[in-house]
């Protein structure tokens, strides 16, 4: 089972839906920056809300990250 409905079984002997072409406009037509923007948008929010959910998920995981990553700035610092 997916999470995602516009996707199908998962079968590669699945024939390709129009719905399940790549997202975004048509080539005919470029992408305004609005639209861009917009999606960019939802990208980053999804992008933040998965690391929210990784960092209850797994915090001990995320507390070392956070720790490697501190150690690394403070290697860089003059």
């Amino acid at each position: 089972m997916t999470s995602n409905p516009h996707h199908g079984n998962g079968s590669a002997d699945e024939a390709p839906t129009s719905s399940s072409a790549l997202p975004g406009p048509p080539p005919d037509r470029p992408e305004t920056e609005a639209e861009r923007r917009r999606r960019r948008a939802v990208f980053l929010r999804e992008l933040t809300e998965a690391r929210e959910l990784r960092e209850r998920v797994q915090p001990r995981r995320t507390k070392e990250r956070r720790m490697r990553e501190a150690m690394r700035m403070r290697t860089f610092r003059i």
